[in-house]
């Protein structure tokens, strides 16, 4: 019989176009993931995926699910998916549970970006974070950071599927700093009910500007509501950020008001 699927899924996201199966020969995560489940199962499955990462976006807390006849037990199904998917791919958890929508029932998804603050080349960190060699103003990050929670228009971030809105709702938006002997590491965490393509690559390439003094911290507010987006703006690279987690109704980590459902339309980095 067949049964509805939820599983969590880690990748490194270096070697694909992004999430979402693309026509031709190009290498997804959807796409491996449903060539996996064939040579299981010999069905053809479809993988709903709760965000549409892109091109060289990790994740370590996406979300899935698919439909499939299985009769040897969960923690079966885990270990042959595992043992078939390439090395940077990898479930770390699946369960039964009927009725469940990856997408729509997502109340948050939270990422975060990675930077190096480093005089010299950091070959470690080089397919984890963008490197950069200026100093930035903590003070200045943290304001800018704070006016993107809430409830905006964020057209000057990203771009939505077409004719649908491009207002947002985020929850948390915030950067934490940590000294390293080659310098610092910069971490930024944003929540929100959903993204817009593009979206938190650009605020945190506008929020690098701020820091390092090339942008006051009001041009954000005024980018929030002139919906323009801000000219010479760097889109920070893919390698930096990872789908940290999606949040779920039944979540007790949630981080985010409850209640609140992602627009039916909606797209993701």
């Amino acid at each position: 019989m067949v049964a509805r699927f939820r599983a969590t899924l880690a990748y490194d996201g270096r070697a694909y176009v992004g999430f979402q199966r693309q026509a031709g020969e190009l290498a997804t995560i959807q796409g491996t993931l449903e060539a996996a489940l064939l040579t299981i199962t010999g069905q053809t499955v479809t993988i709903i995926g709760a965000g549409r990462t892109d091109t060289g976006v990790h994740a370590e807390g996406q979300v899935i699910a698919f439909d499939v006849d299985w009769r040897h037990g969960d923690a079966v199904l885990l270990r042959a998916l595992n043992a078939t998917l390439p090395p940077d791919i990898a479930l770390q958890d699946i369960r039964q549970q009927a009725g469940f929508h990856p997408r729509f029932d997502a109340e948050a998804r939270l990422y975060r970006y990675t930077l190096v603050q480093a005089a010299q080349r950091q070959p470690l960190w080089r397919q984890q974070a963008w490197q950069i060699t200026h100093d930035l103003d903590a003070e200045a990050l943290a304001a800018a950071a704070d006016l993107l929670v809430g409830e905006h228009d964020f057209a000057a971030f990203g771009k939505p599927p077409q004719g649908t809105s491009t207002t947002r709702t985020v929850y948390r938006s915030a950067w934490a700093a940590q000294r390293m002997p080659f310098g610092w590491l910069w971490l930024y965490h944003i929540e929100a009910n959903a993204f817009l393509q593009h979206m938190v690559r650009r605020i945190v390439g506008v929020l690098v500007e701020v820091g390092r003094g090339n942008i006051r911290h009001e041009a954000v507010a005024t980018a929030l509501t002139n919906g323009v987006m801000m000219n010479g703006v760097t889109l920070a690279p893919p390698e930096g950020l990872v789908l940290e987690a999606v949040r779920y109704p039944d979540d007790v980590t949630l981080l985010s008001k409850r209640g609140r459902r992602p627009p039916e339309e909606w797209n993701d980095e």
